[in-house]
């Protein structure tokens, strides 16, 4: 059995990371396959898996901006997508629902941050209500409600400073 290995996603994991946003989010929240491939060709450096055994258990996913919030506009296309952007924006955190709970999250979580604070100002998500303290364990302070109507949701604006 191997042990955990992170690393960036590239375009061979696009129906393993299309079927793990499937698991995880409602079909109205969920990246469809298109916006998946967009991401993989485009800004996968912004793109990480954790895996076991050759499976996609985890994964973070975003864009660097010059943007200080988190917008709609961020998550189909590549406009406002700068590889030198000063925030880095993620659009989701994903693990497969019988893995959940067990660390595997805030571990990739640990890794993206660690990885990426010599590089940026900070990084911006956007949570549910439920989620906020999960987030604020790792530094994230809450700045109230997005003005994003992604999915129909409610959802917190979160930033991390470094």
């Amino acid at each position: 059995m191997q042990s955990l290995i992170i690393r960036n996603a590239d375009i061979n994991d696009l129906d393993a990371v299309t079927k793990l946003e499937s698991r995880c989010f409602p079909i109205a929240e969920a990246a469809d396959r298109k916006a998946f491939e967009c991401r993989l060709r485009n800004y996968s450096e912004c793109f990480w898996v954790l895996e076991k055994d050759d499976n996609i258990l985890c994964m973070i996913n975003g864009m660097t901006v010059n943007r200080k919030d988190l917008c709609d506009e961020m998550y189909e296309g590549t406009e406002l997508y700068d590889p030198n952007g000063k925030w880095l924006m993620l659009f989701g955190v994903a693990t497969l629902p019988e893995y959940q709970h067990k660390g595997l999250a805030s571990q990739l979580m640990d890794y993206v941050i660690e990885t990426r604070k010599q590089k940026h100002f900070g990084i911006v998500l956007t949570c549910k209500e439920n989620l906020i303290q999960f987030y604020e364990k790792f530094g994230y302070f809450n700045e109230g409600i997005s003005n994003s109507a992604h999915g129909n949701a409610v959802w917190y604006q979160m930033r991390l400073k470094f």
